[in-house]
């Protein structure tokens, strides 16, 4: 088995029989269509240095909600005065909607992954099931 028929194998999505796309050709590379909805956008303050915070948000987020539940997570570092200590969650719905999920600021503080995906989950999988994300806490 050659390389390239093993990594075809591995990968389904490989199209080894496409006469119009070379995969060692950028010409012929096709790019992906910006982000279908619903899809998750976290902005986060990279000079408060949060970008395995966000990465580690976004990896649980796709566990939760694979796709095409949830199409796309963009990752969004930002460097200025004005964003300074930011930390966003964002979802953006199939009718083009966005709603704001997490605002580190408002909420005072950074999200609990089971608080995140019940806000998400109740916007685009209403009655979905979270396993132990939904079981409540002893008082």
């Amino acid at each position: 088995m050659t390389e390239e028929t093993q990594e075809s194998a591995a990968c389904p999505l490989v199209d080894t029989d496409s006469a119009v796309h070379d995969p060692l050709n950028p010409a012929t590379f096709v790019p992906p269509s910006s982000l279908s909805a619903p899809n998750v956008t976290i902005e986060f303050c990279d000079r408060c240095r949060w970008l395995h915070r966000a990465t580690w948000v976004s990896t649980e987020l796709f566990l939760t909600f694979p796709p095409p539940i949830i199409k796309g997570i963009s990752i969004v570092p930002l460097n200025s005065d004005q964003t300074g200590g930011r930390f966003r969650v964002w979802l953006f719905s199939d009718s083009g909607d966005s709603h704001l999920v997490w605002d580190r600021k408002v909420e005072g503080g950074f999200p609990e992954l089971k608080v995140l995906k019940q806000r998400i989950r109740d916007h685009i999988q209403p009655g979905k099931h979270l396993g132990h994300s939904d079981k409540k806490q002893p008082s």
